[in-house]
């Protein structure tokens, strides 16, 4: 894979980029070598980008480890794959690129008890997925549908996956957890080495060396998320900002694992997971399609693609991310990974604004992570689960808090009232129907309806087709997302 996708949204680019859809024509130019030299060059310090490369970890770390300890898929397999993926697309984008668990069909592997998916059917399940996405993805149609959806209804899923994440993050705080089944337990005590006080500490630690995370943004001059320039650099911000907060309570978290149980370190064993080509028969194409490929393929279109896309174009203006590339590079993962048994894995807003918020600001930050994955999948292996299984869960709360606040706060930009309505409704439904897609056609039906609404109002001369701004002045609604 020498170059990017690019969609044809990014037409003016084209002299940096590839083109899919070119007057009808299937054209692909590779981008210049300096594009791909610029991926890991470092844009801020290197302990904000190392501090970065674990802003992910709160949803990665419990989906893993639920699917290593319940379904058995191998952990070592998935370490060496998820590390080349993030090799890859850390040099392809040059952005902190997240490479998280498809998290629908970890759901249903994790929580349908009486009949578990197997392995073969979980890896089914990510096949399909995926090539459904790298048709979108090659054909020009996932940049076609990306050109076209309205910002309001962008914003509402990015909203209600950011308030899902936050909301999960006060649970892991709060209560003891089982990822086996998916539950939480009784009250997490005060004390203990995963207690409350250490949560809160943790909490505190973040929330005083980072801030609301806008100190960072002003160092290097990149824009905070969903902003569009205001704000000024805070003086004395400097020498904070260069401390590693995330990094310094996810290694404090990972000592503390063989504090909790010293004998951990006897059932390590040593040496890579042996890799093996998974067999996959007709019924496992079958229930893997049914149960878990449907409701995963649309979060993967709306959450996978079409927010990381938009996100991205808000936080790293300067990277050519398109909606193309995207949706190609997560079917190429999971079309090569998923027949060796490694997790189905995806792109996420989620982890993006994670990344990005404890200082992830090029592809070197996901370099520093797929260089650890890689150095743990190669020595540990499969045995490596025994440490995830020790990991202080309110710790990873901490870490997913933070994630979920910062990509709900990209929705901040929705000044006017219209669509902000259009974008609240979107993340009421997805919220209370736990389905991103109902949420979504819900915000395409309100925003089409508000649209029709103006436009038969301006024909009986009741109006140009504007409505009122927040500041009391004219101004026409902001709902489509500009390309």
């Amino acid at each position: 894979m020498e170059g990017q996708l690019s969609s044809p949204a990014r037409a003016s680019t084209a002299d940096a980029g590839t083109s899919l859809l070119g007057r009808g024509r299937f054209v692909f130019r590779c981008r210049p070598f300096s594009y791909y030299a610029s991926s890991f060059r470092l844009k801020t310090t290197i302990w904000s980008e190392l501090g970065g490369s674990v802003g992910d970890l709160g949803t990665y770390i419990p989906i893993v480890l639920a699917l290593s300890l319940v379904n058995h898929i191998d952990l070592g397999t998935t370490l060496i794959f998820t590390a080349i993926y993030n090799i890859v697309t850390g040099l392809l984008f040059g952005v902190p690129m997240p490479v998280q668990p498809m998290k629908s069909i970890a759901a249903v592997a994790i929580s349908e008890s009486a009949t578990r998916l197997t392995v073969p059917q979980i890896m089914a399940a990510g096949i399909s997925t995926a090539s459904i996405l790298f048709v979108l993805g090659v054909t020009g149609l996932m940049s076609f549908f990306y050109r076209f959806i309205p910002l309001p209804v962008v914003r509402g899923v990015q909203l209600s996956q950011g308030l899902q994440f936050a909301f999960s993050a006060i649970k892991y705080i709060r209560y003891e957890q089982n990822f086996t089944t998916g539950k939480s337990g009784e009250p997490r005590p005060w004390l203990g080495l995963d207690g409350l006080v250490l949560a809160f500490s943790a909490l505190l630690l973040i929330i005083l060396v980072t801030g609301s995370g806008d100190d960072a943004d002003h160092e290097d001059g990149s824009l905070p998320v969903g902003c569009s320039g205001r704000g000024t650099p805070r003086r004395g911000s400097s020498f904070l900002a260069r401390i590693p907060a995330a990094l310094l309570v996810f290694l404090f978290g990972s000592a503390l694992c063989f504090v909790r149980d010293p004998s951990i370190i006897r059932d390590l064993k040593f040496g890579p997971s042996g890799i093996h080509l998974v067999r996959i028969t007709r019924e496992d194409w079958k229930i893997g399609f049914l149960r878990a490929a449907i409701p995963q393929i649309p979060l993967s279109v709306l959450n996978s693609v079409i927010a990381v896309c938009k996100l991205s174009s808000d936080i790293f203006p300067d990277r050519d991310v398109s909606a193309t590339a995207v949706s190609a590079s997560v079917g190429v993962m999971n079309l090569v990974g998923c027949w060796f048994g490694a997790m189905p894995v995806c792109h996420g807003a989620g982890g993006l604004a994670g990344q990005y918020r404890f200082g992830g600001r090029s592809g070197a930050s996901v370099l520093f992570l797929g260089v650890a994955k890689m150095a743990l999948g190669l020595t540990l292996g499969s045995s490596f689960v025994r440490i995830l299984g020790l990991f202080p869960i309110g710790l990873l709360g901490v870490l997913l808090l933070f994630s979920g606040v910062e990509l709900a706060m990209a929705s901040r930009d929705m000044w006017s009232k219209e669509s902000s309505f259009v974008m609240l409704v979107c993340a009421a439904v997805s919220l209370t129907g736990s389905s991103a897609a109902l949420g979504f056609v819900c915000g395409i039906l309100l925003y089409l309806l508000l649209k029709l609404r103006r436009t038969s109002f301006s024909s009986f001369g009741g109006g140009r087709g504007f409505f009122k701004s927040d500041s009391g002045h004219e101004a026409e609604a902001p709902l489509v997302v500009p390309r």
